[in-house]
Formats: C-alpha cells, structure tokens, sequence
C-alpha cells in the first residue's frame, strides 16, 4: 500500500517509479548521477507567493518576507527572490557576494550575525546593503564608525530576545534569554542598546528584529513573542519618543518531514498573528509597525528531495540491517547533527511493500554517518535508488567535503530540468590545496 507519497503534493507515481514536480526521479539519477539534489521550482515560487500575499493582506502593503537564504543558497535562489518581489536574510558575506552574482538588489537585503568582522561591515556597506540587523553593541559602534568614515547614516534593525521557549530543539531554539543572540528584554539591556543606537550620529535605528527557532508547528510562541515585541516597541517610544517603522518577526514556521508532523497554513498562522498585533496596536494607540518575516525552511525544505544509490545492504541477524548509500553526513549532516527525522522511499519501487526494516547509511568512515533509523523500504540491492524527502533546506547548505567528497549536483525541475549546482569534482575538492 501506497502512502507516503503522498506526504507533499509536489509527489507521485509512475508506473513503479517515484515521481517528483512531475518527473521520473529514477531516470533523472540516469542522467545527472547521483547523490542528487532536485528542487521543485514551481513549488518555490508557489510557496515565496504564499508568504508574500498574506503578509500585505493582513499586516499592510508595505510588509514583506525576507527569504532566510542560508537554507539553501545559489545564484538560482536570489534570481527566483528577485522575480518574485520579496526581500533577502543574509549571514554571512558568501551569501552576499553569491546575491551580488544573481543581480539581486542588495538594497532589499538584511545582513545578519552575531559576529560580523569589520570587513564584513566595510564590504557590505560598500555595495549598498539595505539593512544590518545589528546582534550587540560592539557591532553597532563598529558599523557607526565605518558609516561615518564613509559618509553615511546606516540603517539597522536591533536584534531583541523576546525570552520565548518555543520547545523545539535546543540547538534550533534562539529566542530565550541565554540565546547566544540577540539582546534581551528581561535583563534591561535591549533598552539600554536602543538608547545607545539612538544616540549615535551615523546609526539609523528602523526598528526591532526577534527570531524565537526553527520548525514549530504551534501558533501560540509567535503571537507570544509578537506580544512581547510590541509592548518593548510601546515601552521605547513611552521612554524614548521613537516609535519603530519596522518589526521583524523572524522565520520558525515548521514543515512536514514525516506523516506524524502536522500539516501548517502559512496564511492561516499569518493572519491570527496579525491579529495580535492589530489589537494591542489599536488599544495602545499605536501605528500597526510594517512587519517583516523571514522564512527559511518553510521557503524551500518540501521543494527539496535528494536521490541516492544503493551500494550495500549489510545484515546482522538478531540486530540490524544497514543499506548503504553513496552518499551521507557529508550531503546530510542534519541526522547526526538533530537527529531529525525524514521519509525515506525507494524510488523504483513504489509499488513494492514496504516491510524491509533497516538503517540508512552514508558511505563516509564515521559510525555516525547515518541518514534515518528504522525506516521501512521494499527489500532493495546494488543500484536500486533511494529517496530522501523533505531536503530542500539545511542539507545542501550544510554539506562539506569530509572525507574529501564532492558535493551533489543540484537540479531545478520547472519547464525544463537544468542544472542549478554543478557536481563538484574530485578536480574541485584538491583546487586549494598547495604542493609542498
């Protein structure tokens, strides 16, 4: 019996081959190879509008989505962000120069971090980034000198810890007040900094930014935290008689990696945080602030599949069966990292039962190299091809070199299918590396 896949509607059959945005994923591992990153185009755009639309229906014309690029970053992305109208997160200056290569309009970018260098700051600001989303006060002095050693009066975002606990896994969870970001409400110093960018000649203070985790399926940490950020906006124009332009909300809006995880209405979550926010503004006498979110992985993770090929199936009787893959940790850290879950398929053989009970392995030399648990898959061999669902976000991303693998190919399934990220090659992998 077929079910899971149908876990996301971009997935299906034909005849006893896993189908992905309309295609046979099995012949497309025929022609690209594999490990294999394919990305369902349509399903970006679809998902990039979703956001776009609920926000200025329900929070005003002026908010937008800003797209949390470091889950999934490439030329292709900010090109699709670009055409699309929405807005950019970035961290790190990688992914500003790889938006500076895509034409994105950096004005609409957001630089991020917790630790930007002074370069990170001369660079951006050089190539007309639009925000800084400024994490501690020695990154505001820091950006207030550079501005004025080139001129300008630069526009931020303070980073606030609204102090929220969203429940969701540690490593993911950014919002409480030991968060290694941001600066927190609770212990008075996110008054105390907004004060000190008040005060400073090239700083130009827009408004607030919060961002509570990753991958939580309930609405009630957001409004929570939209409640916390608006009466901080409230209590600094009581104290201060600045009342911020903007307020960033943050990404965090879970996605549906196996049948267990709820399914989520992004406009639905959108238009009751919206409003929270209308109501306090309305009793408080307050201008509704133009919001802003970032979604991340709700962006891009269901528009993402990875395929693989069997090398080995490996059994102990009375322990475990291992069915090894050519790839792993190196193209999928997220297992070994979170232990997250996936569903696992194997793609040429949809029609079969799946009553295998096995672990997915990597092929990389670390007993940790795994993929997914005791999952059930048609009995498989050599060469069969197996599918990871859900990889769009934080794999790709995350993938490295170790053991001196080649990262994937990706590919973009829209009208055609092309290639977004060449195969790295061995050729590659040895580029840096000097003869002594």
């Amino acid at each position: 019996m077929i079910c899971k896949e149908l876990l996301h509607e971009n997935l299906g059959v034909k005849g006893n081959n896993l189908t992905f945005a309309g295609y046979d994923t099995v012949e497309l591992a025929k022609k690209y190879g594999t490990p294999l990153m394919l990305l369902d185009e349509n399903k970006i755009r679809n998902t990039m509008r979703t956001y776009k639309n609920a926000m200025q229906k329900y929070f005003g014309e002026n908010s937008l989505p800003l797209y949390a690029s470091k889950a999934l970053s490439f030329v292709g992305i900010y090109q699709i962000a670009k055409e699309e109208g929405i807005n950019t997160d970035i961290v790190s200056l990688g992914e500003l120069c790889t938006a500076i290569k895509a034409g994105f309009p950096l004005e609409r970018a957001f630089f991020h971090g917790n630790s930007k260098t002074d370069y990170d700051i001369e660079f951006a600001i050089d190539n007309g980034i639009g925000f800084f989303n400024v994490d501690t006060q020695d990154e505001l002095y820091a950006i207030d000198r550079i501005a004025k050693e080139k001129g300008i009066c630069q526009k931020i975002l303070l980073r606030i810890t609204p102090g929220i606990d969203p429940h969701t896994h540690a490593a993911i969870s950014t919002g409480k007040v030991d968060s290694k970001f941001g600066t927190a409400i609770e212990t008075g110093q996110a008054m105390e900094i907004t004060r000190l960018a008040l005060s400073l000649e090239n700083i130009d203070l827009r408004g607030f930014h919060c961002h509570i985790g990753s991958q939580i399926f309930e609405i009630e940490p957001f409004c929570d935290a939209a409640d916390i950020m608006v009466k901080f906006i409230d209590q600094v124009k009581l104290e201060t008689g600045f009342e911020a332009e903007y307020l960033n909300l943050g990404g965090g809006f879970g996605v549906r990696y196996v049948e267990s995880d709820p399914h989520i209405d992004y406009t639905d979550n959108i238009r009751r945080i919206a409003e929270h926010i209308n109501a306090y503004c309305q009793e408080n006498g307050l201008h509704m602030p133009k919001i802003l979110m970032e979604p991340g992985r709700s962006m891009v993770a269901d528009s993402g599949m990875t395929i693989y090929t069997v090398g080995s199936v490996k059994e102990i009787p009375g322990y475990k069966n291992y069915v090894a893959i050519d790839g792993g940790m190196s193209d999928n850290p997220r297992y070994a990292l979170y232990g997250s879950q996936y569903t696992v398929l194997c793609a040429n053989k949809m029609n079969e039962n799946a009553d295998y009970e096995c672990t997915i392995a990597g092929r990389l030399c670390e007993s940790g190299d795994l993929i997914q648990e005791n999952v059930k898959i048609p009995k498989v061999s050599r060469g069969d091809n197996i599918a990871v669902l859900v990889t769009g976000a934080y794999n790709y991303a995350m993938a490295s070199n170790y053991n001196r693998l080649p990262r994937p190919a990706v590919v973009l399934l829209g009208k055609t299918d092309r290639i977004a990220i060449r195969r790295e090659t061995y050729e590659d992998v040895c580029r840096l590396d000097e003869i002594l």
